[in-house]
């Protein structure tokens, strides 16, 4: 959602995206549009794996239009002000051909990708093998450095076959592989009670075995992540989680990180500018916390401009996704329009 009112107002030029400044002959045609300093894309859908071209497209046109999931009412978000883009994937590789274009601008890339290992139970269909997202999640660690990409094991989950030593094993697995490509690590324990599109999801794909890990559950693999992580050596946070894991070392979850921009960018001053103007930065971290998300979320400000139902991986979980078909009608919808620039934001449900 939209919710947080500090980003700046501005008008711009449709055909460019450019800033129109009172008093220009320009100013009255231009369109109303925000000036974020951080933009996400996107917690909504996998811009990185499926709509990268058009993500580009619009970085270059200087802005993109959003639509409100639920009064599909159109928002334009001006890149004019952005200082850093923060990318959700499962699978970035299409979009690494980008990334130097991306790097030569004035803008900062941060990646949150997700590499869970769940092809036995086939819960995520549509991603590639974990061997192939390894050597992506490599390459990508080459491309922008350890302390700009996190790992996500999210969700965490449980079934009738998916016990807690099971579960481990697989974390263990992938972290073996990827500790010394990254500083940080999240979790996120799945939240299908709160969620009844996930929970319809889940049965609808024949998984109602699927459940939330127990409290005693959550704490044996805070436990068994927090012993991993003696020969990792990672920061880890909890996602939204409301219960204290700090016993394990295990910290309030900011994906979007308030540490983690400061200690990347401290040479941005236009960016330290937003985070840390003269004052008690306890206060301005506070400030900055998104209300668009979750109570315990502890992420730092940012605009998506993703939309919902457009994700193609299928997971059996996703809270994004309402159908298949209807996520399959919005993609071929963007494919045929596509060389418009579109990303379709009316495709609303």
């Amino acid at each position: 959602m939209a919710r947080w009112k500090g980003w700046e107002q501005v008008r711009i030029r449709q055909e460019d995206g450019a800033i129109l400044v009172p008093g220009d002959p320009c100013y009255p045609a231009g369109i109303e549009a925000i000036a974020p300093v951080i933009i996400s894309a996107s917690r909504s859908t996998d811009i990185p794996a499926f709509y990268g071209g058009w993500f580009m497209d619009r970085l270059r046109k200087g802005y993109a239009a959003w639509a409100n999931p639920f009064s599909g009412r159109l928002q334009n978000v001006s890149f004019s002000r952005a200082r850093v883009l923060v990318f959700w994937s499962k699978n970035p590789r299409p979009f690494l051909p980008e990334l130097e274009e991306l790097e030569a601008g004035p803008r900062h890339a941060l990646f949150l990708y997700t590499l869970n290992d769940y092809e036995d139970e086939g819960l995520e269909p549509g991603i590639p093998p974990l061997d192939e997202r390894i050597r992506t999640f490599a390459h990508l660690s080459s491309l922008i450095g350890t302390g700009r990409l996190t790992w996500r094991f999210d969700p965490i989950l449980l079934s009738d076959t998916l016990t807690v030593s099971r579960l481990l094993e697989k974390i263990q697995g992938i972290g073996d592989r990827v500790f010394r490509l990254t500083r940080q690590m999240v979790i996120s324990f799945i939240d299908i009670k709160r969620y009844p599109r996930v929970r319809r999801n889940l049965a609808a794909f024949g998984y109602s075995d699927v459940r939330e890990p127990t409290t005693g559950e959550a704490r044996t693999i805070a436990r068994g992540i927090a012993e991993l992580n003696e020969e990792w050596g990672l920061s880890i946070r909890a996602c939204g989680e409301e219960s204290d894991l700090s016993e394990w070392r295990i910290g309030r979850g900011a994906c979007i990180s308030y540490e983690t921009l400061i200690r990347e960018f401290p040479d941005d001053d236009r960016l330290m500018e937003f985070l840390r103007p003269e004052g008690d930065r306890r206060v301005r971290e506070r400030e900055l916390k998104d209300p668009g998300q979750r109570r315990w979320c502890g992420c730092v400000a940012s605009k998506d401009i993703g939309h919902y139902s457009t994700c193609m991986h299928g997971c059996r979980y996703c809270y994004a996704n309402a159908t298949p078909a209807l996520v399959e009608r919005n993609y071929q919808s963007y494919c045929l329009n596509r060389d418009k620039g579109l990303f379709l934001p009316a495709l609303v449900e």
